[in-house]
């Protein structure tokens, strides 16, 4: 659990993938592979709620816009002490999440 003041920005977070949550629970991934790339979008939030304690200002910003700031066509952001193994992961759901905000309908 993190800082009481994290909640609201990480509410608004989970508010904005709970869309792509839901179109990954409605395609043919294995069970498996879902909860791989939501427990990678937990770790994506991780990283967005640390930027927000070490970039104060930041908490001023948008949720939607802090995550599609975090998310690239090649992958997300670097984690913090995590593996290699790790990273390519969230960089796969990141990839994903990335292609379906960049869709028109969203």
């Amino acid at each position: 659990m993190g800082l009481e003041k994290d909640l609201p920005p990480g509410e608004k977070l989970l508010a904005g993938l709970r869309p792509f949550i839901a179109h990954l629970a409605s395609s043919s991934l294995s069970p498996k592979t879902i909860r791989q790339h939501v427990d990678n979008l937990g770790m994506l939030g991780g990283e967005i709620i640390r930027d927000l304690n070490y970039t104060p200002a930041l908490r001023k910003v948008a949720a939607q816009r802090l995550l599609r700031d975090a998310l690239h066509a090649d992958g997300g952001p670097l984690i913090h002490n995590g593996s290699e193994e790790e990273q390519r992961s969230l960089d796969s759901t990141c990839r994903k999440l990335h292609r379906f905000l960049s869709q028109p309908q969203r």
